[in-house]
């Protein structure tokens, strides 16, 4: 995925636009950039650093010395390197994006039919921010070319654009991603988390609509496009991108966790000592459902966060079951002779839990109980890719699908439908193979009440199929 950070100020931003980006760092893993614009040398500055065997703090503390001006943008991102800096009809500008294109190839073709060029990387991939910002010096102005992007591609975009009169924000068309606006006394600020802004003290101004396209200078902020109407925000976000502290569309991401199980230890006839969060993202979960059900929480696991990174980090899945291994340490004094509850985010591939479910046994646990905090994820993203996954045969239940049905892709609507035989029989081979003495997930009309938004706004594709293309 990836999240983005820009500033404007009436003094200098580094070091807001250092630890603003720097709070983003939880969505993406694989490039960090940032870039600066000095008005009075009128000078961009840029940096790009690889982050698959460290962090960004650690490749761009020692080079802050370099930056200098008053706006500036940076990016946590798991795709592109990033920022890019472009000199067009537009001016000169430096563009950060969050997003997916799907039909990148396509859009190739037509930009190198039109005569344009595209820089060829050492991935052997086009670099889908330099196609987008291709795509936005198309139009006459700036928001003509950004419609220009919502219009072409397939998947989504969110944007920040540095430019030599502020900086540019754009919210995806559907709204799939947020931007949110921060301020305070001299300065603005947009980003994917909000997370960003009580440390450097901003306040939330407002959420960006689906389709908005704003200007952030010093001293205020200019409507360029209205938002749409319409949105299907990723209800993932609330589910497992998000962190605790961080809001969107008005809901903050613990408070929606926290409900999430409390409606489902409310509902829940299973007989435990305690519940337990798989760390991070299951932790919120875990108190709600230890709230609803009536029992204690306890810390059975701990995650080791002082080098061991996100278990989708590596590219390859030997070293991403490593991972997942390693950074979760089972506490044996809390473990031994217990009926335990274990709450967590969702299962993908069903790696880590299988891993830690067996430890749980070793350990001399009589029981382990799994709640999910949302759906069986039935679909592959199509809009914004929330894992490395490369085909949706990844997915422990279309694996499962097609050992039953013979092709993946058959009754789908079936399994995705809580309470069905189909459902029913899936659920039990996944218990099954994790080796768990229950399971049980989230309904999709739990995960929609605890979100707090109308259906309608929100995307539950990777849940029930449906989102518009």
């Amino acid at each position: 995925m990836g999240g983005f950070f820009g500033t404007i100020s009436k003094s200098n931003c580094v070091t807001d636009l250092f630890y603003g980006t720097d709070y983003n760092s939880h969505l993406g893993t694989k490039r960090g950039g940032l870039a600066t614009y000095n008005a009075e040398e009128k000078q961009f500055m840029r940096s790009i650093h690889n982050l698959e065997s460290t962090y960004f703090r650690t490749k761009f503390e020692d080079e802050l010395g370099k930056f200098s001006g008053n706006s500036g943008i940076g990016i946590i991102s798991d795709t592109d390197a990033q920022p890019i800096i472009i000199n067009s009809h537009l001016g000169r500008f430096a563009i950060v994006t969050v997003g997916k294109v799907n039909n990148i190839s396509e859009l190739e073709q037509d930009l190198l039919a039109r005569n344009m060029h595209l820089a060829e990387l050492s991935s052997g991939k086009t670099n889908q921010t330099e196609l987008i910002a291709l795509l936005i010096i198309m139009g006459k102005n700036f928001v003509e070319g950004i419609e220009n992007v919502f219009n072409k591609i397939k998947g989504s975009c969110s944007l920040l654009l540095l430019t030599e009169d502020g900086i540019i924000a754009a919210r995806d068309k559907w709204g799939r991603t947020p931007i949110v606006i921060g301020r305070k006394e001299g300065a603005f600020a947009a980003t994917s988390e909000s997370s960003s802004f009580p440390n450097l003290d901003y306040e939330i101004d407002r959420y960006l609509g689906p389709g908005e396209i704003v200007r952030l200078r010093a001293d205020g902020v200019e409507q360029m496009r209205k938002a749409e109407k319409q949105m299907q925000i990723c209800s993932f976000l609330w589910v497992y991108y998000g962190f605790p502290t961080s809001c969107y569309e008005g809901r903050n991401v613990e408070e929606v966790r926290f409900e999430m199980g409390k409606k489902m230890g409310q509902q829940d006839k299973s007989e435990v000592d305690c519940a337990c969060g798989i760390p991070d993202s299951g932790v919120g979960m875990a108190l709600g459902y230890a709230e609803g059900k009536g029992v204690p929480y306890h810390r059975a696991i701990s995650k080791y966060t002082p080098t061991w990174p996100r278990s989708f980090t590596p590219s390859r899945q030997e070293l991403r079951n490593l991972v997942a291994k390693m950074k979760l340490i089972p506490n044996r004094a809390m473990l031994k002779d217990k009926r335990l509850l274990f709450c967590d985010d969702s299962i993908v591939r069903g790696t880590q839990l299988r891993d830690n479910v067996k430890v749980l046994f070793d350990y001399g646990v009589r029981e382990a109980h799994v709640r999910i905090a949302c759906p069986p994820l039935i679909y592959g993203c199509p809009f914004i890719g929330f894992t490395s996954s490369k085909s949706d045969l990844e997915l422990i239940t279309r694996r499962i699908i097609k050992e039953l049905e013979g092709d993946e892709n058959k009754n789908l609507e079936k399994y995705a439908t809580t309470g069905s035989p189909e459902y029913e029989r899936m659920v039990e081979i996944i218990r099954e193979r994790l080796g768990l003495t229950s399971l049980k997930f989230n309904t999709l009309e739990n995960l929609v009440d605890a979100i707090g938004l109308p259906k309608c706004k929100l995307c539950t594709h990777c849940f029930d199929g449906t989102g518009c293309f």
